[in-house]
Parts: structure tokens; sequence; C-alpha cells
């Protein structure tokens, strides 16, 4: 009997010890789980201070939910969501087949506002470090990209939380720095820069003109100083307001122009006295689908064709850049040309690539994630301070050198 019991207490000893070694493997397991995923972590940060070290354009891609429309009509979604922490995206084409892609951001139908602008935040506040800076939004008609740049009243997008951020930040920085925030809101419509925030009929051409420091501007363009984040919503929805839209088979509400709303920024460093004027563009393309499914005749087909001539001609400026050809060719659109001193080679540049879910835009998809790829490839070259020389010159003036 005593042999009986000393056996099941041996046995239970063994299974006590047995259950403990298991617990620490599979807390050892836990361990080694958080302290891989810090790691991930980590080695994702410095991959993308690298990244922006070697400027290249960072492209996050964000795709809508099918609307009430798509599921009517019984439409699938052909995106694969499944590696989207990564910043992969699987498009599920024809037959079995799938094809990947990776961005530096992949956004499912369930992120936020909130989520895509804390994510450009870090290149936001650039421009009050005096840089450059390019965000666009691309993609066909009824993705969203509307909806990510300007948002709604009640569900903000890029373009005020840029702004909000800009208040925020220069408020903490007064100390040290002192800023002049001024915003215009231009749309290039059939290769025409109009400006949006203008009040009365005015029948003056706007160009584009360079300034003596390089830089490029359109003269005569409202430029509207704003002091605080009040100020602003009216700006954006008087600009927004203004734009050219019209109809076609693809969007009753579809957007025919390039919005552009610039930021200009004066920084005055109150410690050293360095001066920096900075430029953050914030740019709503016209929709990039092909003209046979727009459907469109008369002066919506003039209007399709200048759209597309200009997105075609983003992309050679894209390709130029990606081959690091001598010659970028800038000057082959108004939309290229505005853009020149944030898409060349000392700025930082993001862009949001938005596309939709479904089955029946699969073509259109495919080409805007192709051309979101290429974008990724581009290498910049390491990003600049935009010292603003004519206020050295006034300085030196002043204490007379």
């Amino acid at each position: 009997m005593r042999e009986g019991t000393e056996k099941l207490e041996d046995r239970l000893r063994l299974g006590e010890r047995q259950g403990l070694e298991s617990l620490c493997h599979f807390k050892q397991c836990e361990d080694l789980k958080v302290k891989y995923n810090e790691e991930m972590i980590k080695r994702k940060k410095l991959f993308n201070e690298v990244q922006e070290a070697k400027g290249n354009i960072r492209v996050f891609c964000r795709c809508r939910p099918l609307n009430k429309a798509e599921i009517s009509a019984g439409c699938s979604t052909v995106v694969d969501f499944d590696a989207a922490k990564d910043g992969c995206l699987g498009i599920l084409a024809t037959g079995s087949s799938k094809k990947s892609f990776r961005f530096d951001r992949v956004y499912t139908p369930k992120d936020d506002q909130v989520d895509v602008f804390a994510d450009a935040s870090s290149m936001v506040i650039s421009v009050l470090d005096g840089y450059n800076v390019c965000i666009f939004a691309y993609g066909q008609t009824g993705t969203g990209k509307t909806f990510t740049m300007e948002g709604t009243e009640l569900n903000r997008g890029v373009n005020y939380r840029t702004l909000e951020l800009l208040f925020e930040v220069s408020k903490q920085r007064s100390d040290t720095f002192s800023y002049d925030i001024s915003v215009s809101v231009l749309e290039v419509y059939n290769e025409q820069i109009r400006d949006l925030l203008a009040t009365g009929p005015t029948s003056k051409r706007l160009e584009i003109k360079q300034a003596s420091e390089g830089s490029h501007h359109v003269p005569g363009v409202v430029e509207a100083k704003v002091e605080n984040i009040k100020e602003v919503w009216d700006v954006l929805q008087a600009g927004s307001n203004a734009r050219a839209v019209g109809s076609n088979n693809v969007n009753e509400h579809s957007s025919r122009s390039h919005c552009m709303l610039s930021i200009m920024v004066k920084a005055k460093n109150l410690l050293n006295g360095e001066c920096t004027k900075s430029k953050l563009w914030l740019v709503d393309l016209a929709g990039s689908e092909r003209l046979a499914k727009t459907d469109v005749q008369g002066e919506r087909l003039k209007e399709a064709q200048n759209i597309n001539r200009s997105l075609s001609a983003l992309g050679d400026v894209i390709s130029a850049l990606a081959a690091k050809s001598s010659h970028i060719p800038y000057r082959n659109s108004k939309l290229t040309h505005l853009l020149q001193d944030s898409l060349g080679g000392d700025a930082k540049t993001l862009m949001f690539v938005q596309i939709s879910p479904s089955d029946q835009d699969l073509g259109e998809t495919l080409s805007s994630l192709n051309f979101a790829t290429r974008a990724r490839g581009v290498e910049l070259g390491p990003v600049k301070k935009q010292v603003d020389t004519s206020e050295l010159q006034k300085t030196k003036a002043m204490v007379g050198f």
C-alpha cells in the first residue's frame, strides 16, 4: 500500500515538474514573441528613417469599403488585407492568381481619419522645420481621395488636421520660434490655374513664375493669413465650394480638377536669427480612370483629356526621377510645374494611393497600384532646409556686413 502511494506521489511530483517546465517554456515563448515584436517595430522605425534620409517618395495605400450600390449589385471584394500591418496588400486577379504589393502603410476600410493622419503627421511637421513637403492623393474617381484630404465637418481629413497640428506645434515652440502661416487654394482645371479664394471676377491669367532664389510661385493669388484654427475651416470650405465638379458614369459628383492647398510657412529662430521659408502642398488629384470607363462627351471629354494629360505628365516626372534623368519634365503640365519645388530632390513627398475593393474596378485598381509602386521606387536624395536668403541679406545689412 505504501509502495503504491509513493509511486503515485512520484508521478504527481513528475507531473508538477513537467507542468512547471511547460509553463516556463510557454512563458519563454511569450517573452520571445514580445521581444520579437518590439524588435520588428524598431527595425521598421529605422527602415523608415533610412527611407526618409534617402529621400524616397513614401506611399500609403488606403482602400474604401464596398458602397451600397456595389453591395446591391453583388460585387465581390478583390483586396486581401491579411498582411496589411506589414504594409502588404494582395489583389485577387483573374482566376486564382494573386498579385502582391508592398507600401509604407496599408489602411483597411476599418481604419479611420485619425489613423491615417497619425502616420503622416511627422512629415507635416517638417514644414515648420524649414523643409518643402508635398502630400497628394491619387486614384480613380470615387475611391475616397477627397474624403482623405478634406473629410467632412464631423470627420475632418488631412488638410484640416495638418493646419491644426501646425498651430499646436508652433504654439509649443513659441519661446524659441516665431511663425507666419498663410494659405492659398488653387485648382488646375483644363490646364488653367484658378484661384479658389478670389472673391470677385477676374480676367487676369494666372501663370507660374520662378523667384530669384529658385522657388516657384503664382503672382496674384490670394494668400490668406491664418492665425488660429478657427479661421482655417472657413478658408478650406470656401476653396472646396469653388472647385469645379461634374457628373460622369463613375461618380455623380466627380471632381474635374486638381485641387491644391498651399501652406506657406515663414519661420524665425529667436535664438540664432535663422529664417526659413518653406511650403507644404496638399493635393487632391482628379480621378485617374480611363476615358472608356467614364463614357463622357463634349466639355466633359475635354476635361477628362486634360486630367489624363496632366496625370500622365506626373507619371513622366516620377519615371524621370526614378531613372535619375538629367532632365525632369516638370513643365509639361501646370500640375507638375506647380509642384516642382516639392517633388524635386530636396523635398519630402508622401503619396496616398486610393483604391476600390470592388471586382468591377479591378483594372483601375491594378493601374493605380502599379503607378504607386513606381512612385515608391523614386529616390529623391537628401532633403534640404529652405533658408530664407532675403531675410539673411536684411540682417547682414542691418549689422553692417
